[in-house]
Parts: C-alpha cells; sequence; structure tokens
C-alpha cells in the first residue's frame, strides 16, 4: 500500500481487540444524506476506516475518487478511509484538497464514485462524508447509505476488515479539468468591467476562486479570508447565519464593489449580496438562473425545459419559469431528493432555498461556483446595478425561514392549521393545503384581495426539534401579520 494511505494510520484490526467486539451503532453520524459527527470522538480514524471499506464493498470495488477540504481532521480521517476502501480491493484515486462540486466534476467526468471529507458549513470541530455513486450520482440513505452504515458496524463489532485483492492508490489534481469545466458551461460576456468581493471564510472558495479569478478579463476580484484554515477564524463558514455576512458586506460598500458573493464550507452553495451590501435571496437567483438556463435550452430546441425548486422557494420562482416558457416541478427539501427529480424530469436546472443550485450539464450536481457566475453573466449583460438587476426577481415579501423548537411537532402544526383557517374565515378567503413536505398552505387565488395573498411553508427539521416556518406575501404587512400569527400559535403548544 502506498506511502500515502499507510503514512499516520494503523489497519482496524491493530486497533481493535481480535474477535467479535461489542455492539456498534453509527446512526449518530450517519445521517440521511450524507456522514457528519465531532471529528476524534464520534467521526474517528477507525470509523473512517470502516466506512471506507464499506462505501468500497457497497460499489463492488468499483474506483473511487476520494477528496478532503481544509478541515484539521480531514487529512487523517481520508487516509484511514483510503486505506479501508483499498483494504477491500478498490482502487483510490487521491485528489487532496477540493470543493464539493471539484469532487463531483471529477466523478462526472471520469465517471467514477466519489468520496469527500467535510462537514460543509459545520463548525471546526465537526467532520464529514459525502458520497457519490460515478456520474456525480448521489447516495442517500434511501439509496444506500443505510448499506453502507450496516457493513461499517459490522467490521468495527468485528475488529477487523478482511483483505481483498486488487487495492491501490495513485493521487491526481483535478482543478484544472474543474476550472475550465466551470467556465465551459458558463462563458462570461464582454462587458464593462465588475469589482466583486468574495468572502471565503477561510474555506475552499479560498482554493476554487484564485486559479479561476485569473481567467476571468475585465473582473478584479478582491478576496476576503481566502487562507485555508479549518479553525475559521474570522467567522464560521455558514452564509446562511447573517453574522457571517458582516464582513462582506462592509467591504462591497468598503471598495465600491458592483457584487458581494459568499461561499460555504465546502464551497458548493453560494451567496450573494448586491453593491449596497444588502443580501439576495436564493430564491431570487433561482429565478435569474432558471430564467437563463430556460432560454439557453429552447435557443437549442428543447420545448417547456423543467426547472425544479423545493416547495420553500417564493412563488415568483413559477412565475418567471412559465413567463419564460419552461415548466416548474416542485420538489421536497433535500439534495439527494431534489437531484432525483432532476434526473426523473430531465430539468435543466434546480434551486434550494438554501442557496444549492443544480445543474443539468454538471451531471445534476450542485455547484456554488456556476451560480456565482450566472450572476456575474447576468450582471454584466444587463449593465444594470445588482440592486436593480436582482429587483425584478423579488416582487413578495419574505419572511426568511424562521425556526421554534417544539416537542410536538404535529400538535403544533394541527394549531396553526386551526388558527390559519380561523383568519381565511374573517377575510372570507379559501385556504388550499398540501402536505408534501410538511403542510404548505396557500391564500392566493385570482378572487384573493392582493392585500390578503400570501403561502407558508412549515415543515419538521429531519434532525432537530425544530420546526421551520418560511412566509411569503403579496405585501409586508400581511407578511408580518400571517408570520406573528403562526409563530404565536407554535409558541403556545411549545
Amino acid at each position: 500500500m502506498s506511502e500515502l494511505v499507510s503514512s499516520g494510520t494503523v489497519p482496524l484490526q491493530a486497533r481493535s481487540a481480535e474477535g467479535s467486539g461489542p455492539s456498534v451503532d453509527l446512526s449518530k453520524v450517519v445521517k440521511k444524506y450524507d456522514v457528519r459527527g465531532r471529528a476524534g470522538t464520534e467521526l474517528t480514524v477507525e470509523v473512517a476506516h470502516a466506512l471506507g471499506a464499506a462505501f468500497a464493498d457497497h460499489l463492488e470495488a468499483e474506483p473511487i475518487i476520494l477528496a478532503h477540504d481544509m478541515r484539521i481532521s480531514s487529512p487523517e480521517l481520508s487516509r484511514a478511509f483510503a486505506e479501508g476502501a483499498v483494504r477491500r480491493g478498490s482502487v483510490v484515486t487521491f485528489a487532496g484538497l477540493s470543493s464539493t462540486d471539484q469532487l463531483y466534476c471529477a466523478s462526472g467526468l471520469r465517471e467514477q464514485a466519489g468520496a469527500i471529507f467535510t462537514a460543509s458549513h459545520n463548525p471546526a470541530p465537526d467532520n464529514g462524508i459525502k458520497l457519490c455513486r460515478p456520474g456525480a450520482r448521489p447516495i442517500s440513505r434511501d439509496t444506500g447509505l443505510a448499506e453502507i452504515q450496516k457493513r461499517a458496524e459490522r467490521y468495527l463489532e468485528a475488529g477487523t476488515v478482511p483483505e481483498a485483492e486488487g487495492g491501490s492508490v495513485t493521487e491526481q489534481d483535478t482543478l484544472a479539468d474543474y476550472i475550465d469545466t466551470m467556465l465551459r458551461l458558463v462563458p462570461l460576456p464582454e462587458g464593462k468591467p465588475l469589482k466583486v468581493v468574495v468572502d471565503a471564510a477561510n474555506a475552499m472558495a479560498g482554493h476554487t476562486v484564485p486559479p479561476l479569478a485569473e481567467r476571468l478579463d475585465g473582473i478584479e476580484v478582491i478576496g476576503l479570508h481566502f487562507t485555508l484554515d479549518g479553525t475559521f477564524p474570522h467567522h464560521e463558514a455558514n452564509p446562511l447565519d447573517p453574522e457571517n455576512l458582516r464582513d462582506l458586506q462592509a467591504a462591497v460598500v468598503r471598495e465600491g464593489a458592483d457584487l458581494g458573493l459568499a461561499f460555504d464550507g465546502d464551497a458548493d452553495r453560494c451567496f450573494a449580496v448586491d453593491e449596497t451590501g444588502a443580501a439576495i435571496s436564493a430564491s431570487t437567483i433561482t429565478a435569474m438562473i432558471a430564467e437563463r438556463e430556460i432560454a439557453r435550452a429552447r435557443a437549442a430546441g428543447e420545448a417547456a425545459p423543467a426547472i425544479v425548486a423545493n416547495l420553500v422557494s417564493s412563488r415568483h420562482v413559477r412565475e418567471v419559469v412559465e413567463e419564460a416558457g419552461g415548466r416548474c416541478v416542485r420538489s421536497k427539501v433535500g439534495h439527494s431528493l431534489i437531484k432525483a427529480v432532476m434526473a426523473q424530469e430531465n430539468a435543466v436546472f434546480g434551486g434550494e432555498h438554501s442557496a444549492h443550485y443544480y445543474f443539468r450539464d454538471f451531471f445534476f450536481a450542485d455547484s456554488g461556483m456556476l451560480a456565482a457566475l450566472h450572476v456575474l453573466a447576468a450582471l454584466r449583460e444587463s449593465g444594470a446595478l445588482a440592486s436593480s438587476l436582482t429587483a425584478q426577481y423579488a416582487p413578495y415579501s419574505s419572511s426568511g425561514e424562521l425556526n421554534s423548537v417544539v416537542d410536538d411537532a404535529h400538535a403544533a402544526t394541527a394549531a396553526v392549521q386551526e388558527r390559519l383557517a380561523e383568519i381565511a374565515a374573517v377575510q372570507g378567503n379559501e385556504l388550499s393545503v398540501d402536505w408534501l413536505d410538511g403542510m404548505t398552505v396557500h391564500c392566493w387565488g385570482e378572487d384573493v384581495p392582493e392585500s390578503q395573498r400570501w403561502w407558508l411553508s412549515l415543515r419538521g427539521s429531519n434532525t432537530e426539534p425544530l420546526l421551520r416556518l418560511n412566509v411569503e406575501a403579496a405585501e409586508e404587512g400581511q407578511m408580518q401579520h400571517i408570520r406573528d400569527e403562526v409563530l404565536t400559535a407554535i409558541r403556545a403548544i411549545a
């Protein structure tokens, strides 16, 4: 076995007593869509080794591309994972430092399964693993992750991983292919010079943005926190938290920049702020990119290209899609779910309220960098200020996602439904309710006065005792009214 794999790690059977060990339960770290846990205590080198072996078994020893982010624990954990996979006969290509969409790109271009050690936007002590099949096809609990967990648990209980023939490891840098792919899929048009501030949060955008920026003519990139540092010394790599956008917003105003971009820890999500420092919602970016991708697909002769948007996305996404000649398909929340719907519908693009953006031409996978390039291209083509450009895609008032801790989500949801029915009855309006993913309530018919039009989504978290509320209305006052009434009903139960 090569020095890359064996250095700093010890085979699993040398770490454990011979024979059958105690019962092992990995359900705390093996989540619905990936592996995630505290490095060193929950996600240990032994667990990573066993999961690597189990992943190789699940793939029947197909080749694996393996990468990792800049977290302090990532090199050791990825070596242990590689060791386990090689021990079960897999040929592992070790790609080293990588963003998640860089790993997806390598998996898609090479038609090989992939694994990347990252905890995305989680705090510094955490780590995790995202897995995919060849062609960047996702693996979730329902499509193989549960089986991988069980195999890994058996290896840990036995205290040994039997050795199979044929395993080996090589190294390969995938960054150049990734940059070429990004610029091929979204070539930037000529136009006015742009100044853009990018906050990498000391995470993987600090690895991928600089080489891409070198090839962007007429775009000055001002970098914030580009030094890779798994301790996140400036702020967490979670742009969903408004506090983590403060540095970016201040820098955009200070530098007189045209746009600000922020990436999460593994750089598969991208957030934007306009020239005033105001945050641009993910639904706004979804609508903008959907319009562009529909136009491109129709120009190539495709009738009614499909766009997938999760059920928390703004109502205006559907309106933009239909006006552009596309077909909007509604999805549950979750990257594995939306990827499956995209493949089923052959959708050209998909977007989520969490700032995940998916592209058919990128193996139906998500990429924060492709989304960023689309925003830059639209800004350059329009010649307008970012605030003016994006305003047309955000005509409604939104609450954003509001979380409430609850012990009984069903009781709280029922209380909300009852209260909303009372409000609608007083106003003389009818509600429509569906249960695709939690409860979605619409009060937006043609006979509803514009000042009373609203809709909301109320759904439970998959991992925490939380109810997640999103409210949107035609007018700010109605949004605030519905938001406050629902929160009051929830908190009365909580």
